[in-house]
């Protein structure tokens, strides 16, 4: 059977299925099976987990719910007297055989053994029933504080995980530790419980030779079903590892299905779907062969206990030294004992799935917070109708050390009711200033100072609340207008009010595209926002910043997808409304911030230039006046051509 599964594994290896191999090789399963060898051995789960395992137990037994304690014992109480019941059930058969056997009509013990019958299985469901509230609320708050964790990760992190993938962990993870305890508590110890009981009463009640037959069939069974398991639980990772990157793909088309569309590559996309199906499918079929080895050795364990036990019993009936029926509770308490017992492989493999899932989910909860709040950290705090000046202090920061410092001690400071433009070429450092003002990312060196108070002593969320961002590429929830603009004033706790939001959309100019929707507001925008064109996006993400109404406004390429007229148009609005906050532009096109207070010219992650657009137009070899003049250049040729193509009249 071990050769087979290698030659299945392998046989990719001179054909199409090399790729499919390369996609586990990327979830780290196909080289991890390669290298088994000479990796170090990986600690237990339990030993490996157990800080996070005592740390979620308390969800199960939850402190300020008492109706949910008090049915968890319950439901454990119903989980032994279901038990109880089960094992009487063939007593009273047994006794009312003995009975029809004497001339004898057992009438109570008929009577007692459908009511003890129906009472084992009506325990059970009582008992299922009783733990799915206390399941579901386990699974809930894990889940919730699981996304919670994850939700508040870095920027960096987030920029390199995949999605797809993340939210499988989440969900799968959650509800595997609620399980977790369902299959140990209700299934795997009820079956070592009713073979304790049943092993018992045979040694009581009759020969020791069957109590020592169950124990050791059972012992047994077990081994070989550990063992099996164990030993197949790598060809299970493999399937797990191949459906993740299955459904990784399937996310990745399914998100990216317009880009897909305009470049052509549904075959290709296709073909890389293929590949990853043929990898779940080796995968499965890897797990379905160990499985059925797993299935043939249990059915030889349990049909070689029957059968011995039987043929004792038999024999002892024959020698008069067991009645019918005490054969008949024999083969009663060994079948019904095996019955359970027969799905102790399941049961095991249910378990080991699900600590493979909660240990994805545990990964995730290792992560630590890059940029997180300081055990000491104050709330940034700005007084009513003071201003609120933004200040950088020799600020030093990159991505990763082998590319270099991104910015290397840039210092600038904006001003309440001032324009601050940031201006350069593409990888200066532009938008990674605003990405540290929001403290995305904390700078390796210098100081950011919001009203004079460093930031990064201070509270993210006190931070952020002073903050409204226009970005340059604007991401929308697939939710209504009216909830996209309107979210941006959760900062107070609630959505924005309806005036609010009118206001905003005028200031945005979105009133003429909102008149023309059928439903106004409650047009949807759909995944991303993809029903809407760049320029109304951008127009959406402006009203939401607006309806914000923080005193420290960024407009990051806040028009960079808006026609000249409309630019035009916006850049007054956001002018106007940011007249009295401190206002920091980052633009490309040098037109919308000709009219800053201080323009701040950024190269190589310094500042090489700082000014207004006059002073700076005078600087002899001046950055900043090769890129204007490049700048106009490129506008006039734009001219150019559209005079070009439109015919004279």
């Amino acid at each position: 059977m071990r050769k087979l599964l290698d030659a299945i594994r392998g046989k990719g290896n001179d054909g199409d299925d090399s790729d499919g191999e390369a996609l586990l090789d990327v979830e780290a399963g196909g080289k991890a099976a390669k290298g088994a060898e000479q990796a170090p051995k990986k600690p237990g789960f339990w030993k490996e987990h157990k800080a996070q395992l005592l740390e979620l137990a308390p969800y199960l037994w939850p402190k300020d719910e008492p109706a949910l304690r008090i049915c968890i014992v319950l439901s454990f109480s119903c989980l032994v007297l279901a038990k109880v019941f089960n094992v009487l059930v063939p007593v009273f058969f047994a006794h009312a055989v003995d009975k029809v056997a004497r001339g004898q009509l057992p009438v109570g013990d008929i009577v007692a053994y459908g009511i003890f019958r129906f009472l084992t299985d009506s325990t059970k469901e009582a008992r299922d029933a009783l733990y799915a509230s206390s399941s579901a609320y386990a699974t809930r708050q894990i889940s919730l504080r699981v996304f919670s964790h994850v939700q508040g990760l870095s920027l960096r992190w987030h920029l390199t995980r995949k999605t797809g993938a993340v939210l499988r962990a989440v969900n799968r993870g959650s509800q595997s530790f609620a399980d977790l305890l369902r299959y140990i508590s209700f299934q795997i110890a009820p079956i070592f419980l009713e073979v304790l009981v049943v092993s018992t009463y045979l040694f009581v009640n009759y020969d020791f030779v069957f109590g020592l037959i169950t124990i050791l069939v059972m012992t047994s069974y077990v081994g070989v079903t550990i063992a099996i398991t164990e030993w197949r639980n790598e060809y299970r990772r493999r399937a797990t590892e191949a459906e993740d990157a299955f459904s990784q793909q399937a996310v990745d088309a399914l998100l990216n299905f317009e880009t897909v569309l305009l470049f052509n590559a549904e075959q290709h996309i296709s073909g890389v779907y293929d590949k990853s199906l043929r990898a779940v499918a080796k995968a499965s079929i890897e797990s379905q062969l160990s499985l059925s080895l797993l299935n043939v050795l249990q059915n030889f364990c349990i049909s070689f206990g029957v059968a011995l036990a039987l043929m004792l019993a038999g024999k002892r009936v024959v020698n008069g030294t067991m009645t019918v029926g005490d054969f008949i509770l024999v083969a009663q308490f060994i079948l019904q004992l095996y019955q359970p017992l027969s799905f102790l492989g399941t049961y095991w493999r249910m378990i080991k799935s699900a600590l493979v899932d909660v240990e994805a989910m545990f990964k995730l909860m290792k992560e630590n917070h890059e940029v997180h709040d300081e055990p000491d950290a104050k709330e940034l705090t700005v007084k009513p109708g003071a201003g609120v000046p933004v200040k950088f202090e020799d600020v030093t920061f990159s991505f990763e050390a082998k590319r270099g410092p991104i910015l290397k001690g840039v210092s600038l400071e904006a001003l309440s009711g001032r324009k601050l433009a940031i201006v350069g070429p593409s990888g200066a450092g532009k938008s990674t200033l605003a990405r540290l003002l929001f403290r995305l990312y904390n700078a390796q060196s210098g100081r950011i100072l919001i009203a004079g108070q460093d930031i990064a002593k201070c509270t993210l969320r006190s931070v952020r609340v002073q903050l409204a961002i226009v970005p340059q590429d604007t991401v929308l929830f697939n939710d209504s207008l009216r909830y996209n603009i309107s979210l941006g004033k959760l900062c107070a706790g609630e959505l924005a009010t309806p005036e609010d939001v009118q206001q905003a959309i005028l200031d945005a100019q979105l009133e003429d595209f909102v008149s023309k929707q059928q439903k106004g507001l409650d047009t949807v925008v759909g995944e991303r926002g993809l029903r809407l064109s760049g320029g109304e996006k951008q127009r959406v993400g402006l009203a939401r910043a607006f309806v914000k109404a923080a005193p420290i406004m960024i407009g990051d390429e806040a028009t960079s997808a808006l026609d000249s007229h409309t630019e035009a148009a916006i850049m007054t609005a956001m002018d106007r409304v940011a007249s009295t906050r401190t206002y920091i532009v980052i633009a490309h096109r040098l037109s919308t911030v000709a009219n800053a207070d201080a323009i701040a010219v950024l190269q190589d992650g310094v500042v090489a230039e700082i000014g207004t657009h006059n002073e700076l137009l005078a600087l002899p070899n001046g950055l900043y006046a090769s890129l204007w003049a490049k700048h106009t250049r490129e506008e006039s040729s734009e001219e150019t051509t559209v005079t070009e193509v439109v015919p004279a009249s």
